[in-house]
């Protein structure tokens, strides 16, 4: 199935569906109308504005403060101001977006409320964006941002020319978001606050569904029912490609049933597209891709972990079903170098590799440690873990101390703070996690702040060892410093062996 074949997408029906109601003079659904977009320079939001600016849409905004982002926009025609404020504010606008960040007493967000402007938030209007071209949207709870990059990466060089919005930045294409020629539009999908259900694409590819954001979900049966609302949205003339082999996904795929065609993906051999002859390759996995029982032809990917092979599936299948060559597909996949601070490699110095990895989820951080053994071999691994979140600490403080089993050592500053509540502060911190790693065995330590952390790198790691900064926060700052130490400003021997 070929999206660019296709012809008609179904309008959402919604508060917010008028917003981009075609006239009968514009060309598109888009063309001439006029939105705001307070926090433009958010990784999705400045997304979506260029987006809208391809589409001949007048886009103005503001961020909280002038960065590169906020230039870039303004280079293509955006009028984005720096600083929040009432006067920013233009008459006669279509539309007023606002990020997840922008609270009630934001200036230009109150004064978008007294004038009467349509309000709406990041994912409705990707929603609404997406109803205008034929969608791929990637959601689960780990990898989405890699194999959502993955996906557009593979499918630019296969000159199908996509626009696409993701999670991070695709170093490889220079950006977090691209703008294309084609009908085709690749989205990250977020489960959090159900923000994907306003998504209705063609493709909608399912990765795995594990407990998360339990400061928003009562538990994991309620994180399967958001998913099984997000199947069901798929267009009817849609696919749904699902991990085969993920037991929260299947109940998603038995409660969806025949209403929509659905691919599977998998090690194992009764998915529709699987693995098969696994080889290890200087730390990478090469292996042979089968569509049920016919060989398709061998591939290599350039993502160090076993967990990669798993999302390198999911983007042969959804390639595919855009109607992306096999010949194709297998050239391109082992292209793909990876995402911004996902297994990153900063630096390697004086015998010593520094890394940084988005993983912030217990199976994440697992998966990560078998990758870097794998990969790097070191002789000593060192996780500077940064725990995102009180209140995914605490409701998975048990399988987070298990997680570290693979890292030698393991040091935790405080917990990065977001969206949580006083109660979540008073019954978990960092130093109660550090006791928890302790009693399964492994080395852990609780340093606080990030320069004594790089102190404390500075006196104990030796040539051989590799240095990994972990979490969703700016634990990233910790890898910055400490490479920096060892390139420019040490100037005697390292540590003995």
């Amino acid at each position: 199935m070929a999206l660019t074949k296709l012809q008609a997408h179904p309008k959402r029906v919604g508060p917010h569906s008028e917003i981009l109601m075609p006239s009968e003079e514009t060309d598109t659904p888009i063309a001439t109308r006029r939105y705001h977009f307070i926090g433009a320079g958010g990784i999705g939001m400045s997304g979506l504005a260029r987006l809208l600016v391809k589409n001949d849409a007048i886009v103005t905004g503001s961020d909280a403060e002038e960065t590169a982002v906020v230039r870039e926009l303004r280079d293509i025609g955006a009028d984005i101001r720096a600083g929040h404020s009432a006067d920013n504010l233009p008459e006669g606008l279509d539309a007023v977006v606002i990020s997840a960040a922008i609270k009630e007493t934001n200036p230009e967000l109150a004064a978008a409320v007294t004038k009467g402007f349509a309000v709406c938030k990041y994912a409705e209007m990707l929603g609404e964006l997406m109803d205008c071209y034929n969608g791929i949207a990637v959601c689960g709870t780990h990898g989405k941002s890699t194999t959502s990059g993955w996906l557009a990466h593979l499918m630019t060089l296969a000159g199908t020319d996509p626009s696409y919005i993701v999670g991070a930045d695709i170093p490889q294409l220079g950006c977090s978001s691209g703008v294309g020629d084609s009908d085709v539009f690749i989205a990250e999908a977020c489960e959090y606050d159900r923000s994907f259900l306003n998504l209705h694409p063609e493709v909608g590819v399912i990765l795995n569904i594990e407990q998360d954001h339990l400061d928003y979900y009562r538990d994991e049966d309620e994180i399967v029912e958001a998913f099984i609302d997000f199947a069901r949205g798929i267009r009817q003339s849609g696919v749904l490609i699902v991990n085969g082999q993920d037991a929260n996904v299947e109940r998603v795929r038995h409660a969806v049933g025949d209403s929509r065609t659905c691919l599977t993906f998998g090690l194992d051999e009764t998915c529709e597209f699987n693995a098969r002859n696994i080889t290890l390759v200087e730390g990478l996995y090469a292996f042979d891709v089968y569509r049920r029982n016919t060989l398709l032809g061998r591939t290599r990917i350039s993502l160090p972990g076993r967990h990669n092979i798993l999302n390198a599936l999911a983007v042969f299948a959804a390639a595919a079903a855009a109607g992306v060559e096999t010949e194709d597909i297998l050239r391109l996949l082992g292209r793909f170098k990876g995402m911004d601070r996902r297994l990153m490699l900063k630096g390697d110095c004086n015998g010593i590799v520094v890394l940084d990895d988005y993983a912030h989820h217990p199976t994440e951080i697992r998966a990560s440690l078998e990758a870097i053994r794998s990969r790097w071999r070191p002789e000593r691994i060192w996780c500077v873990f940064q725990p995102h979140q009180y209140s995914r600490t605490r409701f998975l403080l048990d399988d987070f101390a298990e997680s570290f089993r693979l890292a030698d050592i393991t040091i935790v500053p405080e917990i990065y703070f977001v969206r949580d509540t006083g109660e979540n502060k008073r019954l978990v911190n960092a130093e109660v996690l550090v006791d928890r790693v302790r009693k399964t065995g492994a080395e852990a330590l609780y340093i606080n702040d990030f320069a004594g952390i790089c102190e404390y790198l500075k006196v104990h790691v030796r040539g051989g060892d590799l240095v990994v900064t972990m979490g969703a926060g700016n634990v990233w700052k910790v890898a910055d410093e400490y490479l920096q130490w060892l390139g420019k400003d040490r100037k005697d021997g390292l540590p003995p062996v």
